[in-house]
């Protein structure tokens, strides 16, 4: 696992977009972040929202810790990309993804849910796209 498998992960599911900012890679749905990765190496590799209980199982796991500024809104950070099992960490990233998308304004998920039903009917499927490249 690493931050390619991650992103392709992230824009696979439906809605999913990506952003660059405070120098981190941001996963969104609606406009509001589900995954978070920093692009220059630091203490830990991504970190996710998650609910209260699997906050702290989360937080007695090797390799998981409070995710820096987030971790009043209960999200955690992965210090290594191996720190969870890539099965378990396509479901913890499900749910947040459903999290974050939940907490969605009620017309901001009907117009997706629109979109999702016309891009069926005509048999398209969104590309993913490749990361914005960062100037300095």
């Amino acid at each position: 696992m690493n931050l390619e498998w991650l992103r392709e992960y992230c824009l696979a599911l439906p809605h999913a977009t990506e952003k660059v900012q405070w120098e981190c890679l941001l996963f969104c749905i609606g406009g509001k972040m589900f995954l978070l990765a920093p692009i220059e190496p630091d203490t830990y590799k991504f970190s996710f929202k998650c609910s209260e209980e699997r906050f702290h199982e989360l937080l007695e796991r090797e390799g998981v810790i409070p995710a820096p500024y987030l971790a009043r809104a209960k999200w955690v950070a992965c210090q290594e990309y191996n720190a969870l099992e890539p099965a378990e960490l396509r479901e913890y990233i499900r749910e947040s993804y459903e999290q974050v998308m939940a907490k969605l304004p009620k017309k901001t998920r009907e117009k997706m849910a629109k979109t999702a039903q016309k891009r069926s009917a005509t048999g398209k499927k969104k590309r993913a796209r490749k990361p914005a490249s960062r100037k300095r």
